[in-house]
């Protein structure tokens, strides 16, 4: 991956939270544990996720930059929505985990040489992981979720 291909990949990593925060405006809070989708999230379901995730990607990124082959561990998303009762909690603080998870790892991206782009460690599910491959998979992750929201909206006609 060149310097203008990552540079594009920063930006839309930086973006993700004003994606998702978009696709929620106005969305009614009475309508976030709705799931008129059969077997697909509710927006709850999605915001509680996004900020799982992203605590989770923050840790990884940051393994990468400073463990020697680290192994970075897969987990069961599903698992998580189903365990941690995510449609049954409050949406806001795990919005805001999210939020807050990412914009700090914006600032660690903004610092990354061009060595620390090429760190690696082993994914657990998938194998040779590196911070490039980090990168690529969490430019696009919110992003992919604020679309799952706004289908959400048309469906229940928002």
């Amino acid at each position: 991956m060149n310097t203008e291909e990552r540079s594009k990949l920063i930006a839309k990593y930086n973006g993700g939270y004003s994606e998702v925060s978009d696709a929620l405006k106005d969305f009614p809070a009475e309508l976030l544990t709705a799931r008129p989708l059969a077997g697909k999230w509710t927006a709850c379901e999605i915001i509680h996720h996004l900020a799982d995730s992203e605590s989770t990607s923050a840790h990884r990124l940051r393994k990468l930059l400073v463990e020697d082959r680290p192994l970075i561990q897969g987990y069961d998303q599903d698992q998580f929505a189903i365990r941690l009762k995510y449609n049954e909690r409050d949406p806001d603080p795990a919005l805001d985990a999210f939020r807050a998870a990412r914009a700090t790892t914006a600032q660690v991206l903004a610092l990354m040489s061009d060595d620390d782009w090429q760190r690696a460690g082993e994914h657990s599910e998938s194998g040779r992981y590196t911070a490039e491959t980090w990168l690529t998979v969490y430019a696009e992750h919110a992003h992919n979720h604020a679309a799952q929201i706004r289908r959400l909206r048309s469906t229940l006609n928002i």
